[in-house]
């Protein structure tokens, strides 16, 4: 008897099984050079199947030597245009040519290739997925084993396993195994995983490129990483340790009757290993056991819902392809894990316009980050009709729940009438307090919290007066200071001869900048005084000496990290030089040049010290 193998049981190791459990024993098994040739490259491509494959020839070798099978390459070695259109069906193609031309059983566990060898009058062997059953008998599942509660398995080459134990919120990291583990062990355990996952009928690799692999088996996610990924091989796998229903957790007769009312759309959020994607599930459950057609988005695949609820991953690895053919199945919910990226952000404000229940999964270490990822994403406008509810967990807790209205109303802060404006307004859903506003104040958008009554603290005058020296800079040269004084009004100290421009004919500039802040606004001299009283005034404000880099291009002012994000001014001596956010990298960058930066340049030769002031 003669076999042709194509390349989806030399992955699976089909072949070697057959012989081992002696089906096949002494049989003529038939390489196509095809199939070693796709193999090579996708192990060139840091694919873990193209590498299992391979390892999979050689032990047909080692048989060979054994006599207990005759091993022979045949055939033509693909072309570069051939092994890019397999995907098309072009090495299958070859392999059936070969499976004809040595009159042979063509081996295979892929259906199309069965079809169609079937269609064409070969005599095929298809191999169907293996029950779920067998699929347990995967090694990695002993480290899983070896202690109560293990939620994930961290396997690296030169260490012993590590496991995280405990339930969710009571999670620690510790050692589980006494062995250290080699490369050897690792690259026997990626063989058996890879083969468990394309033999089971339970089992699907999501993602498998350049040195990084993610495997779904069963309740199993398993990522496999490995060089030129990775510095060394490595194997993590997660699965769930417990399964709960909504009724376990606390505030869940609240959250039940939003979800019940009409289609919502709700943000679960929390930290990683808080428990998201468990609630996530128990809150698909809800919704399935109350009547909605319920359908999950994940890439990859991992919550462990029931089989009612059909779990759809990218088309093509297009997130938003998914989302179209979901409007046309038409769910009432769909829950999406995770929601990270902005493309995730904008697939679900799509689908939640379009009218679809919408339950996301995102990392947040407050409720309130988790609205703010929105922010920038999509209009601040209709923020509220895409997310309507926010489920912070804490430690596998629900911490609070978030009901996110929209209103038109005089920020908390600010008494003046005139300062009315749209304003998001997110309220404890358990005490029905409202703990944060969200509005624009001029160009910036504003998350403010609302202080307890009884508190004189007034977080809006700082904000107010960044904005108004902001737009008094854009009519002065030279310093500017600004006191507030009251909920609606401000006083600003200029250069004496700057006072005409800023005011503008008939007072057209300054009534402009009170209209756009909805502030009255005083316009004073700013003499010697008036300086050595603000340098008092505002001592408490100023940082360290600002570390000044003049590059080819640009004027890096190095302020640190820990200012990443904020609105500073800086100063040279007592002299203003311009408000500006501090990047991610903790550093101002100013085109050289501008005339802030020539000013900067010139006042560092000087030797003199750059400071900012600012919260």
């Amino acid at each position: 008897m003669k076999i042709v193998p194509d390349t989806s049981v030399i992955i699976d190791g089909r072949v070697t099984s057959k012989i081992k459990d002696g089906e096949i024993r002494g049989t003529e098994v038939i390489i196509s050079e095809a199939v070693l040739g796709e193999l090579e490259a996708q192990a060139n491509r840091g694919q873990e199947t193209g590498l299992n494959g391979l390892e999979e020839i050689q032990m047909l070798k080692k048989m060979e030597d054994k006599d207990d099978i005759i091993l022979r390459f045949a055939g033509e070695r693909p072309s570069l245009n051939q092994i890019k259109l397999a995907s098309s069906g072009e090495i299958d193609s070859i392999i059936r040519e070969l499976a004809i031309k040595e009159d042979a059983i063509l081996m295979t566990s892929d259906i199309v290739q069965a079809e169609v060898g079937k269609a064409k009058g070969i005599k095929v062997e298809y191999l169907e997925p293996e029950k779920d059953e067998k699929a347990e008998s995967i090694e990695l599942r002993r480290f899983f084993e070896i202690e109560e509660n293990i939620m994930s398995v961290h396997l690296r080459e030169g260490f012993k396993a590590k496991g995280k134990v405990g339930m969710p919120g009571e999670i620690k990291m510790k050692e589980i195994g006494e062995d250290v583990l080699t490369k050897d062990d690792l690259k026997n355990l990626a063989r058996d995983i890879i083969e468990r996952a394309k033999r089971s009928s339970d089992g699907f690799i999501e993602f498998d490129k350049g040195g990084a692999t993610v495997v779904q088996l069963r309740d199993i996610r398993i990522s496999i990483a490995r060089p030129p990924f990775s510095d060394g091989m490595e194997i993590t796998a997660v699965r769930p340790v417990a399964k709960v229903s909504l009724e376990d957790y606390r505030l869940s007769d609240e959250l039940k009757s939003r979800l019940s009312e009409k289609h919502r759309g709700v943000l679960v959020a929390g930290s990683p290993g808080a428990g998201k994607s468990t609630l996530a599930q128990a809150i698909a459950e809800h919704l399935l056991s109350k009547g909605f057609v319920v359908k999950t988005m994940e890439d990859p695949r991992d919550l462990q819902v029931t089989d009612e609820i059909t779990q759809y991953t990218s088309l093509e690895n297009k997130i938003e392809d998914t989302a179209d053919l979901l409007l046309l199945v038409r769910p009432d919910y769909t829950i999406y894990d995770e929601v990270r990226k902005s493309s995730d952000f904008k697939v679900f404000a799509d689908m939640r316009l379009a009218g679809v229940g919408m339950v996301g999964v995102t990392h947040a270490n407050r409720g309130i980050d988790a609205l703010q990822r929105l922010i920038g994403r999509v209009e601040l406008g209709i923020i509220p009709q895409i997310v309507d509810t926010i489920v912070f967990l804490d430690e596998a807790k629900i911490a609070n729940v978030y009901n996110i209205e929209f209103n038109v109303k005089v920020p908390a802060g600010m008494s003046d009438q005139d300062l009315a404006r749209p304003v998001i307004e997110v309220k404890n859903l358990e005490s029905g307090k409202c703990e944060y506003e969200v509005y624009t104040y001029g160009e910036q958008v504003v998350v403010m919290p609302i202080e307890d009554e009884g508190k004189d603290k007034k977080p809006i005058w700082s904000l107010a007066q960044e904005e108004v020296r902001r737009e008094i800079n854009k009519y002065v040269r030279g310093g500017v200071k600004v006191s507030i004084s009251s909920n609606d009004s401000a006083t600003v100290y200029v250069p004496e001869d700057q006072i005409a421009p800023l005011l503008g004919r008939g007072g057209q500039n300054i009534t402009s900048i009170e209209e756009k802040l909805g502030i009255k606004i005083d316009v004073q001299p700013l003499n010697e005084s008036t300086k050595s009283d603000f340098s008092k005034k505002y001592t408490k404000f100023e940082g360290e000496q600002v570390d000044v880099t003049v590059g080819s291009s640009q004027v890096i002012l190095n302020l640190g990290m820990d200012k990443a994000g904020k609105t500073l001014d800086l100063y040279s001596n007592d002299e203003y030089l311009l408000t500006a956010t501090v990047g991610q990298d903790g550093s101002i960058k100013i085109k050289k040049s501008t005339s802030v930066a020539q000013k900067i340049i010139k006042n560092v030769r000087r030797d003199e010290e750059i400071r900012y002031s600012g919260t």
